[in-house]
C-alpha cells in the first residue's frame, strides 16, 4: 500500500509538472501566433486582473476628503483635491495603479537590490550600486536636508502607494509579477519616502556629465599621443555655434525687480574659459602637470604609443587596465535615462510674445533619454480645487513614477523646461594603498568601511565590504581583476611608494546630501522669475539648464546646480588622490551661476551647448565644464527661429512643433559636396552615390539618400578614427590586426597582433555625435592629414589622403546597405535601418523570448538622427538602431494654457495590453502632439473616466 500511495502521489506530481510544461508551451505558441491569442488566454487570471479601476468609487483610508481622478481618452489623469496631503496621496495611489512594476524596479536599482527580484545575474550590478550608496545618501537627505513640508508630501505620497498595494498579490499588480512568480516568490514591500528621494540619484547618474570622457581620454593614451587626443576633443566652435547666455548676468549683487519682474542692478558679461580638450600629456595625464607627453609621435595608422608618464602617475599598463575595467562596470549599470556621453541631451527653447502670433511666450521642450516601455515620463495634473495655504498647487506636466510633484510643465503663472547642463560634477581619483589605508598628503589614512549584505532570489546572500577614501567610494573594488591590477601596477619613481597597489575613487556631487526634492515643489508653485530662481537654487543635482516663461510675457534662463571648484587639475583626466592640491575647494556660489532674463533678441535656446561665450575668460572666473555638446542642434534651432522672425515674422505653436521634428543633418551639409566630387568607376557604387545628388540633407524615414549618407558617415569615422582607437573603446567583437601598443617604429606586418573591441555598442567610439562633426570639420581641407591614412588590408589598398578614404567609405557603405537593405537602391530607406523597439524594463530585455514578445512593442521606422533637432540618436560605431529619443515633446502656450500641446513616447499605462500601453507612440513617431487640457472646464470636457477616492 505505501508503494501504491507513493506511486499515486508521484503520478499526481508528474501530472502537475506536465500541466505546467503544457501551459508554457501553449503560452509560447499563442505568443508566437500573436499577442491577441496570449491576451485572450491570460485575460481573466492575469492581464486584466491588474488593470486599474478608473471609474466609480474607491475607499482610501488616510484621506481627509474626497479626491476626483479624471482621465482623458489617453488615460492621462488629472487629480482634484482639497489639501496638499490628499493631492500627493492620490498621486501616489494613481501612479501605483498604472506603473508600480516600473516604480518597484527603479527602487531596487537605486538601493542596489535588483538581485532580490531577478537573482544572481544582478549581483555585480548591485555590488556597484551599493558601493555608490545612492539609497544611503537619499536617506541622509530625507533625515537632515529636506524641509518639513517636503517630508510631509513624501509621506503622503508613500501612503497613497501603500494604500494601492494593500491586500494585493503580485499578479493583482501587473503581469510582470505573475511572470516573475514562475521563478521567484518575490512579494512587493511597502513604499517609503526615501524610495522617492533615491530616484533623483538615478536621474543624476545618467546626467552626470563628462565622467565617460574622462575615462576615454585616459584609455586613448595607449595608442594616441596628446596632439591626437586633442584632435578628438576640439575647441567649442564659439564663432559658429552661439552659447545659451548672451545678454545675461552672473554677479552676486542683490537684485531688485520692477513691477514687471525685470531684474535691475545686475552685472553682465560673458566667458567661461572652457578649455580645449585634454591639455595634458599622454599616459594618464593625472600628475602634477609637469610630466612629459611620452615618446610616441603617431603614424596615422595606430597613432602614438604615449609610453611616457605625466607627473606623479601610475604606470600606463596599470591605469589602462584599471579604467577599462571601470568602463565595463559603468556599462553594467542600468541606464534608466540613457547612454551617457557627448552629444546626448535635450532641446528646449522659448520665444517671447514679441515674436509669436499670440503675443505671449511659447515654450518648447523635448528631453532626449533612453527609449523605455513604459516611458520614463508620466503625464499628470495636480489641482487644488481652490488654491490656499492648505492646498497650494495647480500644476500639470510630466512626472516621474515613484516621485511626487511635477518635474517639467506649467502652473497657472509660469512654465519651465529642462536640458542637461553637462557640468563637470564628477572626478576620478587614483588612490595609493598602503596596508589597510591609502596615502594622502604624505600620511596613511585608514579607509572608511562598511559591510553590505546582498540578498539573492533563489541563491545564497553575498556580503561585500565597501571602502571609501576622502575623495569618495572606491569603485575599482567592484571588480576582482581590478584589485589584481592594483597590486601589480608599477609606479613612476616620482610617485609615492606603491604599497599594495592603487585604486580608483569617485568624487561626485550627488553623493553629498542635498535638497533637490525641495526644488521640485518650489518650482511647482512659483509665481514669477524671482520665485523660479529661488527654486533653482535648491536644484543642486543633477545640474540642468532651466528655461522659463510666464503669463505676463517674460522669458528667462537659469543655470542651477552644485558645481565644484578645483585646485590643481581641470577635471578632464583622473587626478592623484594622494596630493591635496587636487582636492575640490568648494562649489560655485548659486548667485554666480549664469542666467538670462528678457534678452533683446527675444528668444533663448538651450540644447546642451556652451552656456557662456569665451571672449573674456577673466569676466567669469569659474569653470562649468570643458565637455559641452558642440552646438549642432542649438544652432540649428537658433537658425530656424531667426528664419521665421526676420522681417517681422511670427512664430506659432505649429512652428514650434515643426522645429522639434527638424531632421536636417549638419554633417551632411559639410560632406556631401565633397563626396559628390569623388570619381567612382564601379557602376553599383556610382548608383548609390547619385542618391546624394539634389538631396536636401533631411533625414526622413523614407529617404534612401539619408540611409546611404549615414552609412558613408559611419564608414568614414570607422576608417579615419575608429580603427585607430584602443580596443577598450571599440565595439565588442570588432577585431583588427594592429601594431602592438607601445611600438613606435613603422608598422611591421609580422609584428601585428589580433585585437578585438571590448565596449558595448551603445557606448563605443566614435559615436558620430557633433563632437565628431567638429573633428572632421577641423581636418576637412587638410587632404593629407594623418587621420585620412589607413593601412592596406587583404581586400583594400591603403589610403594616403582624404579622397581615397572617402572613396573607400562610399564603396563600403554601398556593400553594407546591399547586405542590409538589398541590391536595389530604390528600395532603400533610412527608417528601415533606423528603427526603434520599445522594451519593458528588465523582463523585456532579460526575460525568456515569449515574455519579451508579450511585453515589448515595435519596431517603428524613424526619421531624424544623431545631433539633429529630432534627435533619434544612434551610435555610429555600434550600428544604426535608435538608442535614445525625444522622450516626450511639449509646447506650452502662455497666452492660453489650454491650447498647449504635449505627447509622451508611450502611454500612461505600464500594463501590457492595456489600451494606453503605447497609444501615443504612433503619433509621437509622426511628430504629432495631443491637446493638453489644464483648466477645470477643459479637463472636464475631455474626461472619459472619473474615479472618486473617498476617505
Amino acid at each position: 500500500m505505501p508503494s501504491n500511495t507513493n506511486a499515486s502521489s508521484g503520478h499526481k506530481s508528474g501530472k502537475k509538472k506536465g500541466r505546467r510544461a503544457r501551459l508554457v508551451v501553449i503560452v509560447l505558441v499563442l505568443a508566437i501566433v500573436g499577442g491577441i491569442g496570449f491576451g485572450a488566454y491570460w485575460s481573466i487570471s492575469t492581464v486584466r486582473a491588474s488593470f486599474p479601476q478608473t471609474k466609480g468609487t474607491i475607499k482610501l483610508d488616510g484621506l481627509s476628503g474626497p479626491v476626483d481622478v479624471k482621465r482623458d481618452g489617453n488615460g492621462i489623469p488629472q487629480i482634484y483635491a482639497e489639501s496638499d496631503a490628499d493631492l500627493f496621496m492620490a498621486q501616489g495611489f494613481v501612479q501605483a495603479q498604472d506603473r508600480f512594476w516600473e516604480m518597484d524596479v527603479r527602487r531596487h536599482m537605486t538601493s542596489g537590490r535588483l538581485s532580490e527580484m531577478f537573482g544572481k545575474g544582478q549581483v555585480k550590478t548591485d555590488e556597484f550600486l551599493r558601493t555608490l550608496g545612492w539609497h544611503r545618501v537619499a536617506k541622509k537627505e530625507y533625515d537632515s536636508k529636506l524641509s518639513p513640508q517636503t517630508k510631509k508630501y513624501l509621506q503622503a505620497y508613500a501612503k497613497g502607494v501603500n494604500a494601492y498595494l494593500g491586500g494585493k498579490d503580485g499578479k493583482d499588480i501587473s503581469v510582470e509579477y505573475a511572470a516573475l512568480g514562475f521563478t521567484n516568490d518575490y512579494k512587493p514591500q511597502k513604499w517609503t519616502p526615501v524610495d522617492s528621494v533615491a530616484w533623483l540619484k538615478a536621474m543624476a547618474w545618467d546626467l552626470r556629465g563628462n565622467m565617460q570622457d574622462e575615462i576615454d581620454r585616459s584609455l586613448m593614451t595607449s595608442r594616441l599621443g596628446p596632439s591626437q587626443i586633442k584632435d578628438l576633443y576640439p575647441e567649442y566652435p564659439f564663432k559658429r555655434n552661439k552659447p545659451i547666455v548672451r545678454e545675461g548676468a552672473y554677479s552676486g549683487v542683490t537684485e531688485k525687480y520692477d513691477a514687471k519682474g525685470t531684474p535691475s542692478g545686475t552685472g553682465s558679461g560673458s566667458g567661461t574659459g572652457t578649455g580645449t580638450g585634454t591639455g595634458t600629456g599622454a599616459g594618464t595625464g593625472t600628475g602634477t602637470g609637469t610630466g612629459s607627453s611620452g615618446t610616441g609621435t603617431g603614424t596615422g595608422t595606430n597613432g602614438a604609443a604615449g609610453t611616457g608618464l605625466a607627473g606623479n602617475t601610475a604606470s600606463s599598463d596599470g591605469i589602462q587596465s584599471q579604467l577599462s575595467g571601470l568602463s565595463d562596470a559603468l556599462d553594467g549599470v542600468p541606464a534608466i535615462l540613457g547612454p551617457n556621453g557627448n552629444g546626448i541631451g535635450s532641446n528646449s527653447w522659448v520665444v517671447s510674445g514679441e515674436h509669436t502670433i499670440t503675443g505671449k511666450p511659447l515654450l518648447a521642450n523635448d528631453p532626449h533619454l533612453a527609449p523605455q516601455l513604459p516611458s520614463v515620463w508620466y503625464q499628470m495634473g495636480l489641482h487644488c480645487r481652490s488654491v490656499s495655504d492648505t492646498c497650494q498647487y495647480d500644476v500639470s506636466g510630466y512626472t516621474f513614477s515613484g516621485m511626487p510633484g511635477v518635474v517639467i510643465g506649467h502652473n497657472n503663472d509660469i512654465a519651465w523646461g529642462m536640458t542637461n547642463l553637462g557640468a563637470d560634477v564628477t572626478d576620478l581619483y587614483l588612490e595609493k594603498f598602503t596596508g589597510d589605508g591609502y596615502q594622502y598628503d604624505g600620511k596613511v589614512v585608514p579607509f572608511r568601511s562598511r559591510e553590505e549584505t546582498i540578498k539573492v532570489a533563489g541563491g545564497k546572500e553575498k556580503k561585500i565590504t565597501v571602502r571609501e577614501t576622502n575623495n569618495g567610494p572606491l569603485i575599482s573594488d567592484r571588480d576582482d581583476e581590478l584589485v589584481k591590477v592594483g597590486k601589480k601596477a608599477g609606479v613612476d619613481t616620482a610617485a609615492p611608494d606603491r604599497g599594495d597597489g592603487y585604486g580608483v575613487a569617485l568624487r561626485w556631487t550627488a553623493l553629498t546630501p542635498g535638497k533637490s526634492m525641495d526644488a521640485v515643489f518650489e518650482l511647482n508653485k512659483a509665481k514669477d522669475f524671482k520665485d523660479f530662481r529661488k527654486a533653482a537654487g535648491s536644484f543642486e543635482v543633477p545640474s540642468q539648464n532651466l528655461i522659463y516663461a510666464d503669463t505676463k510675457g517674460n522669458i528667462g534662463y537659469q543655470a542651477p546646480g552644485r558645481i565644484p571648484t578645483r585646485g590643481k587639475g581641470d577635471g578632464s583626466l583622473p587626478a592623484p588622490g594622494w596630493d591635496p592640491a587636487y582636492r575640490w575647494k568648494g562649489y560655485i556660489p548659486q548667485d554666480a551661476l549664469p542666467y538670462e532674463y528678457n534678452p533683446e533678441r527675444g528668444y533663448i535656446v538651450t540644447a546642451n551647448q556652451a552656456v557662456l561665450d569665451d571672449t573674456d575668460k577673466a569676466e567669469y572666473p569659474y569653470k562649468l565644464t570643458s565637455d559641452w555638446g558642440y552646438g549642432a542642434r542649438s544652432q540649428r534651432i537658433d537658425d530656424l527661429i531667426q528664419s521665421k522672425i526676420k522681417n517681422g515674422g511670427k512664430v506659432s505653436t505649429e512652428d514650434m512643433r515643426l522645429m522639434q521634428m527638424d531632421n536636417s543633418s549638419e554633417i551632411a551639409k559639410l560632406l556631401v559636396p565633397k563626396l559628390l566630387k569623388i570619381d567612382i568607376k564601379d557602376k553599383y557604387v556610382r548608383e548609390a552615390q547619385k542618391l546624394l545628388e539634389g538631396w536636401d540633407y533631411t533625414q526622413d524615414a523614407d529617404s534612401a539618400a539619408a540611409a546611404y549618407f549615414n552609412s558613408v558617415w559611419r564608414n568614414i569615422l570607422k576608417l579615419a578614427i575608429g580603427n585607430k582607437l584602443p580596443k577598450e573603446l571599440r565595439v565588442k567583437g570588432q577585431c583588427l590586426n594592429v601594431e602592438p601598443a607601445g611600438n613606435t617604429r613603422p608598422a611591421d606586418e609580422g609584428k601585428r597582433v589580433r585585437e578585438c573591441g571590448e565596449r558595448d555598442a551603445d557606448s563605443a567610439q566614435p559615436d558620430g555625435g557633433d563632437r565628431y562633426y567638429e573633428v572632421i570639420r577641423k581636418i576637412i581641407d587638410d587632404e593629407t592629414n594623418d587621420w585620412w591614412k589607413t593601412p592596406a588590408t587583404r581586400t583594400d589598398e591603403e589610403t594616403k589622403n582624404r579622397d581615397q578614404l572617402f572613396k573607400r567609405a562610399l564603396e563600403d557603405a554601398r556593400w553594407d546597405l546591399t547586405a542590409k537593405l538589398g541590391k536595389d537602391v530604390d528600395t532603400w530607406s533610412w527608417g528601415r535601418l533606423h528603427r526603434l523597439t520599445l522594451k519593458n524594463q528588465t523582463l523585456g530585455t532579460e526575460g525568456p523570448g515569449w515574455l519579451q514578445f508579450v511585453l515589448n512593442r515595435g519596431p517603428w521606422n524613424l526619421g531624424g538622427g544623431e545631433a539633429a533637432v529630432n534627435a533619434t540618436g544612434w551610435n555610429a560605431a555600434g550600428g544604426y538602431g535608435v538608442i535614445w529619443v525625444p522622450s516626450m515633446r511639449m509646447v506650452v502656450n502662455l497666452k492660453d494654457l489650454d491650447k498647449s500641446k504635449w505627447i509622451n513616447l508611450t502611454g500612461a499605462s505600464g500594463h501590457a495590453y492595456n489600451a494606453h500601453y503605447t497609444d501615443q507612440t504612433d503619433k509621437w513617431a509622426k511628430g504629432e502632439l495631443l491637446p493638453w487640457a489644464h483648466s477645470g472646464k477643459a479637463v472636464e470636457k475631455g474626461t472619459s473616466d472619473k474615479l472618486v477616492l473617498r476617505p
